[in-house]
C-alpha cells in the first residue's frame, strides 16, 4: 500500500466544470446527500475546498456554512486546510467534497479537520472510487496527468481505517454512478452494482469514549467485618523500677 503522504504537486479543480463530466458527479452527490442534510443539526457547517463549496446544501438545517480554501471566488474565508482559523471544538459538521483527492497529506488534514469538530460532530467525505471504470483510467500512461486521474483515488475501506483510528462512528458508506460518462450514471448498473461505481460517499460522527474507573484491588478493601474492640490491642508488664 503506497504511504499516504506524497511530494507529488496535486492541483485541485476551481469548479466541477473543470473536470470531465464534472457536472455529472456534481449532480449525483447532490443527489446521494440530500436526505442527509435534514439530519444533521448545529451551528457551522464547514465546507473545505472548492468542490465542497459548489455543492448545494440548502436543505442543511445548520444555517451558517462557511466555505474554506486557499484561493477561489466562491469560498468565504481564504485560509489553509492543514491550519484552520478556528477554535478548538468550534465546528459542528464539515463537507469534505473530494477534498482528500487533492491533498498531500490526507492525515494531517484529518488531524485538523478533528481539532475544530465538535464532540458528535458530522463529518462528510467524498472521493473517487480506484474499483471503478474511473479507476481503470489511473493504468492508462496517457490520462494520468489529466482530471480526473491525476487526483488519489483512495479506496473506502482505507478511509474507514483512517476515520477509526480517530475514533469516528460510519454512519453511512455507499458507492454510486457506474458509468461516468451518463448524467445518472445508469441507473441500472448504480442499483444492483454500486460496488463498482466512480463515487464514494462516506458520513460520520465524531466519538468519544466514556471515562472508567480503575477497580480497587483486591488487597486495598475494606475487611467486612470489624474487629472486636480491643482484639488487636496489645500489652505488656510494665518494667521494674532500677
Amino acid at each position: 500500500m503506497k504511504p499516504a503522504h506524497t511530494l507529488q504537486n496535486l492541483v485541485s479543480p476551481h469548479s466541477w466544470a473543470e473536470l470531465p463530466w464534472g457536472e455529472y458527479y456534481r449532480g449525483a452527490l447532490e443527489r446521494q446527500l440530500q436526505p442527509w442534510w435534514p439530519k444533521l443539526f448545529g451551528f457551522h457547517l464547514l465546507k473545505i475546498g472548492n468542490l465542497s463549496a459548489e455543492l448545494d446544501t440548502e436543505k442543511c438545517v445548520i444555517s451558517h456554512q462557511v466555505s474554506v480554501g486557499l484561493d477561489g471566488s466562491n469560498l468565504d474565508v481564504l485560509a489553509d486546510p492543514y491550519q484552520l482559523p478556528f477554535a478548538v471544538k468550534s465546528v459542528d459538521a464539515c463537507l469534505l467534497a473530494h477534498t482528500l483527492s487533492y491533498a498531500d497529506d490526507p492525515h494531517r488534514m484529518l488531524r485538523e479537520i478533528d481539532r475544530v469538530m465538535i464532540d458528535d460532530g458530522w463529518l462528510v467525505i467524498s472521493s473517487f472510487n480506484p474499483f471503478s471504470l474511473l479507476g481503470l483510467g489511473k493504468l492508462i500512461p496517457t490520462l494520468r496527468q489529466r482530471q480526473p486521474y491525476v487526483s488519489r483515488m483512495f479506496s473506502q475501506m482505507r478511509l474507514l481505517d483512517w476515520l477509526s483510528l480517530l475514533n469516528y462512528e460510519v454512519l453511512e458508506q455507499s458507492r454510486f454512478h457506474v458509468l461516468p460518462w451518463q448524467r445518472k450514471g445508469g441507473i441500472f448498473l448504480s442499483t444492483h452494482l454500486p460496488a463498482l461505481g466512480c463515487l464514494s460517499v462516506i458520513v460520520a460522527r465524531k466519538r468519544t469514549l466514556p471515562l472508567t474507573l480503575t477497580p480497587m484491588k483486591l488487597g486495598a478493601r475494606k475487611p467486612s467485618l470489624s474487629r472486636a474492640v480491643g482484639a488487636t490491642k496489645s500489652y505488656r508488664k510494665p518494667g521494674r523500677v532500677p
